[in-house]
This record gives C-alpha cells, structure tokens and sequence, in this order.
C-alpha cells in the first residue's frame, strides 16, 4: 500500500468489488495494512532497552530466541493495524494519518498477550513457546510492562497536541475496560458448570466486550481521531470495533474446541482441555437438553475433551455461538450505518467484519 493511499486500491484495482471473496480481500487487506505499520513498529521497538526489545521481537514473530531473525512468518493477524489505518480512512483522511494509532494498539495487544499467557499459564502461542516459556516469568512480565508504556507514549506524540491527548484518553478507557474484562475472565475460571454461581452467556459477552472488543473500538477510534473525525463519528467506529471484537471473539471460541491446529497454533480442543468457560460450552449448558445435562456431568468429571466436545456440538453450542456472532457482526454495521465511512474505507471494513466471522466455517 502506498502511504496515503487507500488501504485497498492494490486488492480491488481491475476487479469488481463483487467479484472479490471476503477472506481473500481480508487477507491483502491485512498483509498490506502489516507492510505500512510495520518499519513504525520496528521503530518503536527499537527504542525500548535490548533484553526487552529482543522479547517483543520474539512475540511479535521477528526473531527468535537470542535474536536470531525468524523464518516463521510474523505472527498476528494485524486486525487491530488495520482497523486503525482503516478508521482514518473513515474520516476521509490518508491511511498514514493512523498508523501512530496502530503502533499503539498493536503493542497494547501483544502487551495483554504477554501477561495473559502468564495469568492463564499458557506454554503455547503460535506454535512456539509463549514469552514467559521462553524467558521467564519475570522477563515476560518485564516486557509488557514495556511495551504498554511505549503505546501511551507513541499516542502521546502523534499528531496535534490536542489529537495525541483525545487518542492517550481513548486508549485509557479501553484499557480500563480490558482490564475488568480480565478479571472477570480470571474469575469465571473458579465458578462451578451448573447452579446459581455458574457463567451466564451474557456475564461471557460482557467480559469478551472488554477484554477483547474494547481494543478492536479503540483501534478504530484512535485512527479516526488522530485523522480529525468528529466525536461522534469517532464514538460510531468505536461501537462498531466493539462489535466487531466481539464477534470475532466468539468465532475464536469455535476454532478453540474445533478448529484445525495448523490455523489455532494450539492442541485440538484445547480451550476444553483447559476447562475454559467459552461461548459454545456455555450455550450448551444453559440449552436444557439431555446432551447439555449430559456435558455438565462430564465436566464436572473432568472427563474425556473430545467427547464434551461432540455434547456441546450436538446441544447447539457452536450454532448458537455463530448465530451470535452474526448478531454482534450485524451490531456493527449498524454503528457504521450512523456515520458512514468515507468511501475508501467501507470495503475495507466490509472485509474485516466477514472475515471476522465466516473464516471458521
């Protein structure tokens, strides 16, 4: 993608938009918006101390340990990238106009990583050893700490005086909101499958909403305020990356219980395996079905993950999770609806919201 130009005009010259399969116009769209953002991340990368900078490199799918340069690929979709890039569009400005934005949520998100794989112990992150794994506990740590400070100071110095601070306020409230979306996720894990005290669906789309959607809205937001968009157009993108987050969060749950290895990174029904409260199983439970009753007694056994998988496939679990997500993918063009984008940017986001959710079909 050309600077200033549209985070599009490569993928859709020649052909008619119609023409175009989502997930193929999604996965330019992400690798070009990746190629603008990432001599800028690099950047800023390289400011932080050595060991440090040597960890994100490492999660960000640079290098390896050591610092070897890496021949896996970079890791991440880069949905959060280009969202931002996409929100300046929306506000009818150059792509470049975002790009402090996606800096910032982009090491705002590998920040969360970091820690979350922590908190939940997880030892796998697209197919390599996690950062703690790999350097430690404390270095891990360390090093989100790093780069959340290197986001508010990127956001900090973009654009206008005036810009840079309505962007460092917006990236507080979201994570403010990531936060509480993290507690909470960390508190489902000690209540119990079935009673008074078990996870509802919607405690579960609250907590996805801040732990997941709220960085997806900041991202979008950002990228438009540093561009100039009005408040209220800024607050519409902000609604919409939200629904969007969540709706590919819900996707995600399916990929966790049923997805192909090769695309998750991770075990096959590894999100049962870890006795994680996700969307399907929780729709499955709540369903009053006998192969719902019959999960929660093999839950509560701590039994076999293949075969609660099979139960909450057959009480309607991965059904309802998708028609959920169409339901927040719906929500989102509707936010959009109440400010349109400007044109550069509506094919943009049309194909980041399909992708969102039909990739795991």
């Amino acid at each position: 993608m050309t600077a200033g130009g549209s985070a599009l005009r490569d993928i859709v010259r020649a052909r008619p938009s119609e023409e175009v399969e989502p997930a193929r116009d999604a996965a330019a769209l992400l690798e070009s918006c990746r190629q603008q953002v990432r001599p800028d991340l690099e950047a800023a990368v390289g400011t932080l101390h050595p060991w440090l900078a040597e960890m994100a490199g490492y999660a960000f799918g640079w290098c390896e340990v050591g610092g070897a340069v890496s021949t896996g690929g970079e890791g991440g979709k880069g949905v959060r990238q280009a969202l931002a890039l996409l929100g300046a569009e929306a506000a009818g400005s150059p792509a470049r106009h975002g790009v402090p934005a996606a800096v910032a949520v982009e090491l705002v998100h590998v920040f969360s990583l970091l820690h979350d794989d922590v908190m939940d112990g997880d030892a796998v992150r697209r197919r390599r050893p996690t950062v703690w794994r790999a350097y430690g506990t404390g270095p891990a740590v360390l090093a989100g700490d790093g780069l959340f400070a290197l986001a508010v100071e990127t956001l900090a110095h973009a654009g206008s005086p005036a810009r840079g601070s309505r962007a460092v306020r917006l990236l507080s409230g979201a994570l403010g909101d990531l936060v509480r979306g993290q507690a909470d996720d960390l508190l489902f894990s000690s209540r119990p499958w079935a009673g008074e005290q078990q996870v509802r669906p919607a405690e579960y789309r609250a907590m996805v909403e801040g732990k997941t959607g709220a960085l997806l809205g900041c991202a979008a937001a950002t990228g438009a305020t540093l561009a100039g968009a009005a408040p209220t157009a800024v607050a519409a993108l902000d609604r919409a990356g939200r629904s969007l987050g969540v709706a590919f969060q819900l996707a995600d749950d399916v990929l966790g219980l049923w997805g192909d290895p090769a695309l998750t990174g991770k075990p096959v029904h590894n999100d049962l395996r870890e006795r994680r409260k996700t969307y399907p199983v929780l729709a499955a439970l709540r369903s009053a079905t006998p192969a719902g009753r019959a999960l929660r007694v093999l839950l509560e056994q701590d039994g076999d993950p293949a075969q609660a998988a099979e139960l909450v496939e057959e009480a309607g679990g991965r059904a309802a999770t998708l028609a959920e997500a169409d339901r927040h993918l719906a929500a989102a063009h509707s936010a959009l609806a109440e400010h349109p984008p400007a044109p550069g940017a509506v094919a943009g986001l049309t194909a980041l919201a399909e992708f969102a959710v039909r990739r795991h079909r």
